[in-house]
């Protein structure tokens, strides 16, 4: 089975693992950190571009910000599906104050901002507040519809 590649979302290595060792909890081979995380990371800027560039495992972006009130309101209905989704989906969060880039690189209008990438390319998008199973049929749909 051919290895899956891996950014580690605390120190920005790329990692290669066989598939089969996911279900395991896989560490990053420099820092020890685990790769997949049954929570939402924050990632700043150089990380997402490097996750997003490489990973070959579905990563799906929250673009939010610390001001935004449905921002806030949807962080609880986001960790839920990255626990439904573990192992399948990472999930990540971008403050967009924090990293204005990110919004100018992936021309982000309205936050909360939903992009799903695989494999360097977008796959999908989605906008807007929503309850956790909403973001979890949309990772499964876009990611059974795009598998390659």
């Amino acid at each position: 089975m051919p290895a899956l590649k891996l950014t580690c979302l605390s120190c920005g290595q790329v990692n290669r693992l066989p598939e089969e060792r996911l279900p395991a909890g896989p560490k990053c081979g420099i820092c020890g950190e685990g790769l997949i995380p049954s929570k939402p990371r924050p990632v700043d800027f150089d990380t997402l571009q490097k996750a997003t560039r490489n990973d070959d495992l579905p990563l799906l972006v929250d673009f939010w910000a610390p001001w935004c009130g449905p921002c806030r309101a949807m962080a609880p209905e986001f960790e839920k599906a990255a626990q439904q989704l573990k192992g399948r989906v990472r999930l990540v969060k971008i403050d967009t104050e924090a990293h204005p880039k990110a919004s100018q690189r992936w021309n982000i209008r309205g936050i909360p901002a939903f992009i799903l990438f695989r494999a360097g390319r977008e796959i999908a998008r989605e906008a807007g507040a929503r309850p956790a199973a909403d973001l979890v049929r949309f990772a499964e749909t876009a990611t059974r519809s795009r598998a390659s």
